[in-house]
């Protein structure tokens, strides 16, 4: 049986909040709120769950981009 469900992004995978148009990393979830923090790390912020989807393809790699940049730049 096929499901028209999309699938939401689990916790450590890249996200999109699509009502910030931001990227991130989902770290959880709490009192019926998705937590997200930046991809270089920092404060996290509640997402409502319908709002994180994946990031298309183009964002994903432009995060991931930034985040091996960030990377190099810490010498990692």
């Amino acid at each position: 049986m096929a499901s028209n469900q999309q699938t939401r992004p689990g916790i450590g995978e890249l996200a999109k909040d699509s009502a910030r148009d931001r990227i991130g990393v989902v770290m959880g979830a709490l009192g019926g709120r998705v937590q997200m923090r930046p991809i270089g790390g920092g404060k996290e912020w509640d997402v409502m769950p319908d709002n994180v989807v994946p990031p298309s393809p183009r964002e994903e790699l432009s995060a991931r981009l930034a985040i091996r940049n960030s990377n190099s730049r810490d010498g990692l």
